[in-house]
């Protein structure tokens, strides 16, 4: 019987010949390189917004890394019990317009509340965006509306929905975004940007796919077409429509670089709507004339198809309404398949503090503060009446984007939704027309402000 050999030579022969050298090489270099990666994900790099660092975000490129704000991670619906808050009071169910193309809610969630320029960092990096988002998704609000312009928006946005998805899969609900703008004065509608952008929104949105991606404020982009710069602008509709380019056959009419780049750009969005990346592709803008007339010009420039959606804003208004006189416009005229309103309260105008940027007169802002008394529950309960009253099914299926920062103001609205469908308007219609009144006989009913420079 051969005698066993020792232990420790065995080892030494099984595990240290020299064979064995290149699958410790192979161990290693696996070991050392999943080590390496898993501290580039957890150390950044950060992401860090400041006043002197607006906009970070927009260095991002598509597939790094990041650390940017997040949501309450500890948040989930299925695991942690809803405050009674969280939870929708019972009553009639929100509209869906069934007649649009998108078969959207009667409210849409405006996003922007999720920036700086509406509420402190603090407020971003708390349970309340997602806990707002979630109320929202329960009153069956399944329209968002939000852009890369909105700082961490997006961002905020897609980690809510993320972090919500349990309970509300990518289907339930739909995303809308916008391209082309970048900081408050940085535009740039080339073609490229426009697909980076688009492709960027998905990442950080958390999602495959966009229901609707607008151009972004394109009137700072488009040649300037405009007789003045505020004031009424329903003479566009009537005597002035030359002046504005909105006569009868001046539809394709492309006027300058400006222009161009608007329809360079539209054209790139027309190319990730057909490769499925995008469902609906649209603009955005305040001035209802120039939206109007770069609608006429899409429709009259191949291929020849009109504009699927359109977004504007503070013109559908206590202090403003003459979105309305442009509807039928936009709907007959440039076949905009799908129209939104934005911004009851005006940029902030229509509420007790309006913000130190907005652009109104310093006529104007007064004029909104005495009106303020008016109505017993505040200005702005009565100005979300007034644009909701005004929206929806019997106003051309036309949803109303609403700003949400909490979800005491979720609460708030759907309240004045249903006081609206019970038919509780009289009163309202009486304090509508006085808070009109106060507009009116100062000259600044339906009176638009310029857009910012």
């Amino acid at each position: 019987m051969t005698p066993p050999r020792p232990l420790r030579s065995t080892f030494m022969k099984n595990w240290f010949a020299i064979e064995a050298i290149p699958i410790y090489a192979i161990i290693g270099s696996v070991v050392v390189g999943a080590t390496w990666y898993t501290y580039r994900l957890a150390m950044g790099p950060n992401v860090i917004w400041t006043k002197s660092n607006p906009t970070p975000w927009n260095t991002i490129e598509p597939g790094h890394g990041t650390k940017l704000v997040e949501v309450n991670q500890k948040y989930c619906s299925s695991a942690m019990a809803l405050d009674n808050e969280d939870l929708p009071v019972l009553g009639t169910a929100l509209t869906v317009l069934e007649d649009g193309p998108l078969k959207l809610s009667a409210i849409v969630f405006g996003a922007g509340t999720f920036a700086n320029q509406y509420n402190s960092d603090a407020h971003l990096e708390s349970d309340l965006p997602v806990r707002t988002v979630g109320l929202a998704l329960r009153y069956g609000i399944r329209v968002f509306d939000t852009s890369v312009y909105y700082g961490p928006s997006e961002v905020i946005l897609g980690s809510a929905l993320q972090a919500l998805k349990n309970e509300f899969p990518r289907s339930s609900y739909q995303l809308m975004t916008k391209c082309g703008r970048f900081g408050p004065h940085e535009f740039d509608y080339t073609p490229s940007k426009i697909r980076e952008s688009v492709k960027r929104s998905l990442e950080r949105l958390q999602t495959e796919y966009l229901d609707t991606v607008y151009l972004h404020d394109v009137e700072f982009v488009c040649t300037s077409v405009s007789p003045r710069r505020n004031g009424s602008n329903l003479s566009a509709l009537a005597e002035e429509n030359a002046a504005y380019g909105l006569a009868p056959g001046d539809e394709g009419k492309v006027r300058g670089e400006g222009d161009q780049k608007i329809l360079d750009a539209f054209a790139e969005l027309r190319k990730l709507k057909e490769e499925g990346v995008v469902k609906k592709i649209g603009i955005t803008g305040y001035p209802l004339p120039t939206l109007l007339r770069l609608a006429l010009l899409i429709l009259h420039t191949a291929p020849y198809q009109p504009v699927d959606m359109i977004l504007s804003y503070s013109h559908l208004t206590l202090q403003n309404d003459t979105f309305q006189q442009f509807a039928p416009h936009f709907r007959s005229r440039a076949q905009v398949k799908q129209l939104l309103a934005a911004s009851p309260f005006s940029m902030g105008l229509l509420t007790p503090s309006p913000p130190a940027w907005h652009p109104a007169s310093a006529e104007l802002v007064p004029l909104a503060k005495e009106a303020a008394g008016i109505w017993p529950k505040g200005l702005p309960d009565l100005a979300l009446g007034y644009s909701i009253r005004n929206t929806g099914l019997a106003h051309g299926s036309t949803p109303l984007v609403v700003g949400f920062s909490t979800p005491q103001e979720v609460h708030e609205c759907m309240k004045v939704w249903r006081e609206l469908q019970d038919g509780e308007i009289d009163e309202r219609k009486a304090a509508e027309e006085n808070v009109q009144a106060v507009f009116s006989r100062n000259g600044y009913l339906n009176w638009s402000w310029a857009s910012p420079q």
